[in-house]
Order: C-alpha cells, then structure tokens, then sequence
C-alpha cells in the first residue's frame, strides 16, 4: 500500500496487481483467486503493466551501491523473461513505450539515471542523468500515449519531456517552463490524444503542460488546494480527471477548471488510481493497505481487500474450529474469515502494539497483552471493550495464555515477571506473581490440566512452573534466547527454539536435553506450533520460511516459500486444513496443509 501507482488494473479488465514484499501478486476480481511473481531478492518499488497486457515489469530495491534488478514478466505464462540491471540503490519509477517496444526506468536517489531498454532485444538502448543539477531529484516518468519515442520525467522542481533518438542512441530532454511556480511533482498522467499532460503537486494543485511547446498552459484551483497534496490522477475519455489526495480524499474534477463535482473519502493516503477498462470503474489503493472499487456513475466506494499495515505479531485460532483466526499488529487487531479470506471485525486501539492475543476456550473474549502494560479483553462478535486490567506489567505485556476453564488468565511482561489473574464475572483480581526471569517473557504454554505452565523468555531461561502451588518445576537453561515453546499432547516432552536457530526437546520430568536438531540455516526461528495428535510440528522464522517437521525423526518434510519479511508467528488450524503464518511485512499467508496419508 505505501508504494505509489503500486495497485494496477490489467488490460483485459479481469486482473488487478500489486506489490507484497518481494513478490508481485496478481489477483482475479471474480474468484479472488491469486497467483505470485517471485524473484525479486527484496522489496518491490514499483510495477507497471504494457497497454497491451503482454508484459508485467517490476523493479526493487537494495542495499547502497549494490545493482537493483528490474524484471520482465510474461503475464500469461507468469514466467520471468529477463532480468535488467544498470541502476543502483533502487528503482524508482518505470513506464512502458505505447506499442511496448521500449520500457524506461527511473533510477532512485542515489543512483539519478533514466533509462530506455528495447523490450524485445533486452537490452538498454541508451541513459541520461535524469534531472538538471539545479533540480532535486526525478521521481515519476510516464510514456507517451501514441508515440513510442517519447517519455516525460518528473520530480522535485523539475519537468522534462525527453525525445529517444534511436539512430545516434541517444535521449534529448527539453527542460517545460512553468514560470515563477515552485512545486513538488508526485505523479503524471498523460491525456489520451498526447496534447497535454496533467502533473499533481504536494501542494495540492495540478499543473496542465502543453507538450508540443512545453509550456505550463494553467494550473489549480487556484483558491480551495486539495489537502496534503495530489498523490494520484486519473484523466478520463471526457476530459475530466479523478484525483487522489494525501488526505484520502477521491474526487471527481472538471477538466477545465478543476471544480469538485463528487468526492468520496477512504482510510489512509491515497498511493494508486487506476481504472478497468474504459474507466466505468476505478480501483483505489491507499497507504493503510486498503483497496477500494468505485464505480463512476454512482460514484460510491466500496471496500474490496485490506490487511495489516504493520508487522503482524501474533496469530491465534478459536478452540476447534478453522472457520475464523485472529491476528494482532500495531494499532489493532482484526478478526478473519478463512474460506473466503475476508475481514470480519477490525478491533482499534490507537498508538498501541499488540504483542500477543489468545482467545478464551469459551469463545466469550478474546483476550489480548499492549505495549503500554494493559490487557485488554474484547467480545469475539463486536469487538466491544469488556474489561481492562490496568498496569498488569510495568515494561508492556509480552506474552499471554488462558487456562482451559477460562477463569484464569496467565501473562508475561518486558521485565520478566509471569503474573496470574483470576477472571470473575465483573472483577479481576491479580493471584500470584512469579519472578524468575530477569529478561522479557516470549511465550507462555498451559498443560491441559491447567496445573503447570511452561515460559520461554529472551534471559535464556525456559521455566516449568506449578500454576496450584506457585513454585518453579523445572528450569532449561541453553545459550539462545528463547523465543517460543510446545507442549507435545502427551505432555512429556517440549520443544523450544530461538536465537541459535536450533530445535530442541526437554525432557519435562527432570529438565534433561534429548536432542537439538538444526531449525534453520539463517536466522532465528520466531514461532512453531504442533499438531493435536504430535506427529508434525511447523517452525517459522528470519529465513521467511514455513518448514513442516516429523517430530519423532525431527527431520524436515515440506517447505513453504512466500514470505518476504521475518515471520513472526504461525500455527496449524485446529482441523488439519490450513497453516497460517504472519510476518513483519504485514502480510498473512495461509498455506494448503500437506496430505500426509
């Protein structure tokens, strides 16, 4: 949602694309059915579509001074045909030719370059630095609408309309006067006859450009701006324009004199505009990661898709049904229907992190640990407050269970304490404090018989505890920060993982190590879950991927690739259908569960 222009309709007027990460996802607006581009080695930064719908390029970034690839997709085949690299840093902008013989890149800040590649032969025909030394740096570039060789850039207090010379290789820009008028470009829209462009400013106004003599022929409105800036524009068959603003609001203007006719208002900044077809319908992608359809006539929007715009910290299912999950991030938690993979309730609490959510196995609350020290628990249905247990920890709440009989709650804090709650009708009342651990608890497992409890925390330590009698069991000590536990069903055993990237098993009788298998190559592994009957278990972490393991061999069966940031949680639904694993870009992927008969 942050990446502008990043939300594209498709020609054949079925598909919509968009950027997650590192891959590109298209999806078909009938059946809502996915498919993946992968291949980019970090995040996508832009992506554009032929007029023709042949060829799909995205471009990315990386680390300083290092070659960001641009890709060249097949859309039917959804193959990879090449990969261009020239630009350094990332890629800011591409655009491609009207009859796709050339695409043109955008170089990023550091990089500064515009280049033109010949999409058949895949190579770069020429480059030129892209804006004048007297300018800040270009950050939009658009094609033309009929003529191959031309292409106009855009950016910080600079216009240029560039013509290719194709004999001598070479691109000529022509610097447009805008006279006295100082302005900051976000985007470019071309009008359809290739007369005049249109350019929206973050002052809130839209400069009309002539280009045969590229001049500025007029720009505003001139009295009433539109707020925090014109983000995205749309030019209609009529002549009129559809704006998007900063302040998220999607108006329908005159091409004239850009008076408001209609104007709607969405959630978040508004990053993409794009229309279906001929532009009976237009897609609205905004920053809080939420796409919107408008339909032109009625000029009404409706919410099609949305998600986290956060990393995802914690994935929770109710007792024994796959039919609904919940996730929990910063600023809120929401509430998902699985087969249809829509949002049922979005639960806000503003300028908060939710670090860990559990729901009761009576299904009446889900129960939730803040940053800012409190619980909080809400109804599964409304999302309404039902209580609040203030100052529960004094360095925000980390971790949090439920015992089977949903009278107690069990939570831990950043400095380390586990604390038990008693949960009556209207009160709740603090039981016992246990105080072992000297770093932040990571993650809390019960027995089903609600008499011990196991904590893993970042000092090292994985505590058995007896919840009855209030005293210490077992304590595993091991060079890693522990990051998550499971109880096996017979409850003999656990399982740990965390920082030194190993899975280990504990004897839970006598605190004694059976064995360590080798969890990942890279990075820690932040989150596992067993299955109900203890043959499999799944493990998640830094190397963005979901691996399914045998528990008895404690080998490795399936793996799953998709992320494209560290996940943090993942758990198997309760009837064997589905994982569901979340990670720091935001995203939740739900993976088929393998048929293991």
């Amino acid at each position: 949602g942050h990446i502008i222009c990043g939300l594209v309709c498709h020609p054949d007027k079925e598909h919509i694309l968009y950027p997650l990460g590192c891959t590109v996802v298209i999806q078909e607006l009938d059946s809502k059915k996915q498919t993946f581009l992968r291949g980019h080695t970090d995040n996508v930064s832009c992506i554009v579509v032929s007029k023709d719908g042949v060829y799909v390029a995205s471009g990315q970034v990386t680390f300083m001074g290092f070659k960001a690839d641009i890709i060249l997709w097949d859309f039917q085949k959804e193959e990879l045909l090449a990969r261009l690299s020239l630009h350094k840093g990332n890629v800011e902008d591409l655009a491609f030719s009207p009859n796709s013989r050339y695409l043109i890149s955008l170089g990023g800040q550091d990089d500064g370059s515009v280049v033109v590649w010949d999409v058949a032969k895949r190579e770069g025909v020429c480059g030129s630095p892209a804006s004048p030394r007297s300018a800040g740096n270009a950050t939009v570039v658009v094609c033309s609408s009929c003529r191959d060789e031309m292409f106009v850039t855009a950016g910080n207090g600079t216009i240029r309309v560039w013509e290719l010379d194709l004999a001598n290789r070479k691109i000529r820009p022509t610097e447009c006067q805008i006279g006295k008028v100082k302005r900051l470009m976000m985007c470019v829209r071309m009008a359809d006859d290739d007369n005049v462009f249109y350019v929206g400013t973050s002052s809130g106004d839209i400069l009309q450009v002539n280009t045969h003599n590229k001049v500025m022929t007029e720009y505003g409105p001139q009295k009433k701006k539109f707020s925090s800036g014109v983000t995205a524009l749309l030019v209609l068959k009529t002549g009129d324009l559809i704006v998007g603003t900063g302040g998220g609001v999607v108006a329908l203007c005159k091409g004239s004199n850009y008076k408001i006719m209609k104007q709607i208002q969405v959630h978040g900044a508004v990053t993409s505009l794009t229309r279906r077809g001929q532009g009976h319908q237009v897609f609205v992608g905004t920053n809080e990661c939420q796409i919107y359809r408008i339909n032109y006539t009625e000029f009404k929007e409706e919410l099609i898709a949305a998600c986290h715009n956060e990393a995802v910290h914690d994935i929770v299912f109710p007792f024994g049904s796959s039919k609904v999950f919940t996730t929990c991030s910063k600023n809120d938690i929401r509430v998902w229907y699985t087969p249809e993979n829509r949002e049922l309730l979005r639960i806000i609490v503003p300028n908060v992190t939710c670090h860990a959510i559990e729901i009761m196995r009576d299904g009446r609350s889900i129960i939730s640990a803040w940053n800012d020290g409190k619980i909080r628990a809400f109804t599964p249905e409304t999302g309404r407050l039902m209580y609040m247990i203030n100052h529960a920890h004094s360095l925000g709440v980390t971790a949090i269970a439920a015992t089977s009989d949903s009278k107690r709650i069990i939570s831990g804090g950043g400095e380390g304490q586990v604390r038990i709650w008693e949960i009556g009708e209207r009160t709740h009342k603090l039981v016992e404090v246990l105080k072992e651990h000297v770093c932040a608890v990571s993650c809390i497992k019960i027995k089903k018989n609600d008499q011990e409890c196991v904590t893993t925390s970042l000092d090292r330590t994985c505590i058995i505890w007896d919840i009855v009698r209030f005293v210490r069991k077992q304590m595993f000590l091991a060079n890693t920060l522990f990051k998550c536990v499971c109880y096996h069903p017979e409850e003999y055993q656990i399982i740990t993982s965390g920082t030194d990237r190993k899975v280990a098993y504990w004897e839970v009788f006598d605190g004694s190590p059976i064995r360590e298998v080798e969890g990942s190559v890279s990075g820690t592994i932040n989150g596992m879950d067993i299955t109900s009957d203890g043959v499999h278990f799944v493990t998640g972490g830094d190397d963005h991927l979901v691996k399914l393991w045998n528990y008895d061999e404690g080998a490795v069966t399936h793996v799953g690739v998709g992320h494209s940031g560290n996940i943090t949680r993942l758990k198997i639904c309760p009837e064997k259908k589905y994982i569901v694993s979340v990670s720091a870009d935001g995203a939740i992927l739900l993976w088929k569960y393998p048929d293991l008969r």
